[in-house]
């Protein structure tokens, strides 16, 4: 969803060209977005932020109350903090750069299909606490339990806590009280950040 023409013929090039993604609409404003989808009933939505009308955050937010299985993968070429929280507090699933290459936004469709969270390193520091940094002089110095650290893995790789129960043979449940105990060690409060500071510490 962008309301230049030529980006979204570019991007339905790239998209039809891979043989396994199948473009089933586009629209040029939030409003005709949301209006569409539902009798679309994509996958993956991938959507800009800056639009006329309400916008690609409202979009999104509108997208996942209508259709809470759809999966919204923004592409813009906003990396701020403000835009980055906003659009993944709406619903986003992902955040990408308008500068990715094609190959990149492919794989990160293909990622939001299998409810992964494929975000743009550049604007992964937007994410953090603080928008800073989860490197630190005492990080390095956590120690993770055996279970701790293996969910940590698999957050990294943006696998949901039900992927990650059938990946370790283990109840979901069981997987939100090891997350939750993970999030207090490393000191973050959501599963964004836990990603971002397993993948800064080689998880």
């Amino acid at each position: 969803m962008d309301d230049h023409a030529l980006v979204r013929s570019g991007l339905r090039a790239v998209l039809a060209a891979t043989g396994d993604c199948e473009v089933v609409g586009e629209a040029a404003t939030g409003e005709e977005a949301v209006a569409l989808a539902p009798g679309l009933r994509p996958d993956v939505v991938v959507m800009d932020l800056s639009m006329p009308g309400a916008g690609g955050v409202a979009a999104t937010a509108a997208l996942r109350s209508a259709m809470p299985d759809v999966r919204v993968l923004v592409l813009t070429t906003f990396a701020d903090d403000g835009r980055v929280r906003a659009a993944l507090a709406a619903g986003a699933t992902g955040y990408l750069l308008k500068d990715a290459a094609p190959d990149e936004v492919v794989r990160a469709v293909r990622a939001a299909a299998r409810d992964e969270t494929p975000i743009d390193p550049r604007v992964a520091r937007a994410l953090l606490p603080g928008g800073t940094s989860t490197t630190s002089t005492t990080a390095p110095d956590v120690q993770l339990p055996p279970r701790e650290r293996d969910v940590l893995v698999r957050i990294a790789r943006g696998l949901s806590n039900r992927q990650i129960a059938t990946e370790l043979g283990i109840a979901e449940r069981t997987v939100k009280v090891h997350a939750g105990s993970l999030f207090r060690r490393i000191g973050v409060a959501d599963r964004t950040s836990a990603a971002l500071w397993g993948r800064d510490h080689g998880y």
